[in-house]
């Protein structure tokens, strides 16, 4: 029998459209997002993020006591000890906060005693602890890089109000801002095999310890095409100035065949049902923070993208006006992400565990064939 080359097929550039697992997580079916069989428009009208964390994890909403316990263990892991903050400040500022909470998120390892126990059991005593704790390490490091001492979370309270409280210096926080927070950080819990969930996966089919797969979901997401893309749009925005400039910047864009950032999802074809709840929300904390003009800006930056390519926003697009409505530095989104999608990625790593192989892809080889060795004085 003839030997069958692999190479043949057809090349999936980027896996796009490759199965790759089986997923009871999260899916995407047409323009519909649902989380364990409940759509993300339900989830974000009627539920919290802790209860949504609990979803993921357990594959089932919980009773009213089972939430009040879950959200309880959750809340005090939210605190650092005093040896943790030490460490902390002595890590340099001066670099992107996805850098700093990459390094903090893998220094964690170092105080879980559970750090390289597999266990299923372990694991979900890690996953409280780094659910609890990323809300409160970005918000550390907002704090050291001001030359100020962080701000310990207020027990009783739910991550969405202590990330609001923590960022404002220990001030009470506005009641509307953090209800968005609590909904955006829902929007974000999970979605699907995306690129930080798969970097998960493929760190836990090697059976490495969840800390390891947390630092290299963050890696993932850190970048400008993941989680970056928020924070792009603000400053794209910000260079468009006023509405007077936007509908050129995104025809002299098309025609210079660039990006406009967090406009096309690899998936979503109809729109994204989390940009459409996003959308809402922007235009009326832009109008009470003031700057409505660049909630209009980004609807005709939107309107003309469809027009123009039947491009449609993703979840980015619209939670960048959202976040800086509120007076979140811009270059925090992406780490507000990554304390959303933590929940995301220890449900991926609890599932791959369960049922695991370790992930090993081929490459389609394009190099040079049948080269020999000759001594280096024989070479030209």
């Amino acid at each position: 029998m003839a030997e069958v080359n692999i190479y043949e097929g057809a090349l999936d550039k980027g896996l796009e459209g490759v199965v790759a697992c089986t997923t009871k997580i999260s899916f995407i079916v047409g323009d519909s997002l649902t989380f364990r069989g409940y759509t993300i428009d339900d989830l974000a009208e009627n539920s919290t993020f802790e209860e949504v964390t609990y979803l993921l994890w357990n594959d089932k909403l919980p009773t009213a006591s089972e939430l009040q316990a879950f959200s309880s263990e959750l809340h005090k892991e939210m605190t650092l000890s005093p040896e943790m903050i030490t460490v902390l400040k002595g890590i340099p500022t001066n670099v992107h906060p996805m850098a700093w909470l990459r390094t903090a998120v893998s220094l964690l390892a170092h105080w879980d005693k559970d750090a390289n126990d597999n266990s299923p059991e372990a694991n979900l005593r890690k996953s409280v602890r780094l659910t609890g704790k990323m809300t409160t390490l970005l918000c550390a490091f907002d704090a050291i890089r001001k030359g100020k001492d962080p701000v310990a979370p207020k027990a009783g309270q739910s991550i969405a109000w202590n990330m609001m409280y923590m960022l404002g210096g220990g001030k009470e926080p506005n009641a509307h801002h953090v209800k968005v927070m609590d909904t955006c950080l829902i929007l974000h819990a999970d979605h699907e095999l995306n690129c930080s969930a798969f970097a998960t996966r493929v760190t836990s089919s090697s059976l490495s310890d969840l800390h390891s797969a947390i630092v290299s979901a963050i890696g993932a997401l850190k970048g400008p095409l993941h989680g970056g893309a928020n924070e792009q749009v603000i400053l794209m925005l910000q260079q468009i100035g006023t509405m007077d400039r936007a509908q050129q910047f995104v025809k002299d864009a098309l025609a210079a065949k660039e990006k406009v950032m967090g406009i096309g999802h690899r998936v979503y074809k109809n729109g994204d049902p989390r940009a459409r709840i996003l959308r809402a929300m922007s235009e009326k904390l832009t109008k009470d923070a003031g700057i409505h003009h660049m909630y209009e800006m980004s609807t005709l930056i939107d309107d003309t993208m469809y027009k123009e390519k039947g491009l449609m926003p993703n979840v980015d697009f619209y939670s960048a006006t959202v976040y800086f409505s509120m007076g979140i530095p811009t270059d925090l989104f992406t780490p507000i992400f990554a304390a959303s999608r933590i929940s995301g990625w220890c449900a991926h790593a609890f599932e791959q565990y369960a049922n695991n192989r370790i992930y090993r892809p081929r490459g389609k080889w394009m190099g040079k064939e049948g080269l020999k060795w000759t001594p280096a004085a024989d070479r030209k």
